[in-house]
């Protein structure tokens, strides 16, 4: 189930850069969230579980870290390629041990000081090593960074506060509340930003739009059901799927190519990452 739900990730990240040919990014994560929450909208018994909560400043800060995260995540998309844009919003987990330390009171184990430094480079070399080129099209100076990579830093940033934000949550509330708090602090989020400029969609555009949202509730939902049974270890390493998806998606489909400079920090980071998770993971219990 994590791996299904990291291919629905890859695909929703796919669908999203599609419809920002004309779209905005921010209306594209506007309507991704309105999608998530008509599972709670049209099932009284999920939209109670969503309600029922003890501490809903945690919420509040899971879903505002959370759904700044994807406007931020879904502004770069659209401005730079899928596999980049995600690849740095999956560098998240090496983010989250900051926060972890400085909200949780959590000891940073010193091991992680090697791999944290490797995601760290990997992510500088992957946003600023040229840019992914277009086939054919010639790569930039060595390292060369954007405003559009900046915002896909941020938006791991903030997917790091929110994982921490999840980490604490957890503690007490249940996995439809913290979902609701998601999707519905998300929709806020990006309302203010989406809903100005808001383009009507051609019918294409709607149907990647539905893509983007049903791919996104499936994800969702099969990585909070799984979280039950997999350790961090395992969910963190699958999840990482999503990232060599969106790569593999762009080369493809939309003829983007990594440099050499790229290709390493692609891996250097991907390394590092897994190598936070790993030494991070602790086995979850059945709940």
């Amino acid at each position: 189930m994590i791996t299904a739900s990291a291919v629905f990730f890859a695909v929703m990240a796919f669908a999203a850069k599609l419809a920002a040919v004309r779209l905005s990014g921010s209306e594209i994560a506007f309507m991704r969230f309105a999608v998530m929450l008509v599972p709670l909208a049209a099932v009284p018994r999920l939209a109670r579980h969503a309600l029922t909560f003890q501490r809903l400043d945690l919420l509040v800060y899971r879903g505002v870290f959370g759904g700044t995260a994807v406007l931020l995540y879904f502004l770069a998309l659209a401005h730079i390629p899928v596999g980049l844009a995600t690849l740095l919003n999956y560098t998240s987990p090496v983010f989250s041990v900051a926060f972890a330390a400085l909200f949780l009171g959590e000891r940073v184990d010193r091991r992680l000081l090697a791999p944290l430094l490797a995601a760290l480079s990997g992510m500088a070399l992957a946003a600023g090593g040229g840019g992914f080129s277009s086939a054919g099209s010639a790569g930039g100076p060595l390292l060369r960074f954007g405003p559009w990579e900046a915002v896909g830093i941020a938006s791991a940033v903030l997917s790091g506060a929110a994982l921490a934000a999840i980490r604490a949550a957890r503690r007490t509330e249940g996995s439809w509340s913290i979902y609701g708090s998601f999707s519905l602090c998300g929709l806020l989020a990006t309302a203010p930003f989406a809903l100005p400029g808001f383009q009507r969609p051609t019918a294409r555009e709607w149907g990647l739009l539905a893509a983007v949202g049903l791919c996104s509730v499936i994800a969702q939902l099969l990585m909070t059901y799984a979280y039950r049974w997999v350790t961090n270890l395992q969910a963190g390493v699958i999840s990482q799927l999503t990232v060599v998806l969106s790569i593999l998606l762009g080369a493809v489909f939309l003829g983007d190519r990594l440099t050499v400079v790229q290709s390493v920090g692609s891996l250097l980071t991907l390394g590092g990452v897994m190598g936070v998770v790993w030494l991070q993971a602790t086995p979850r219990a059945v709940e």
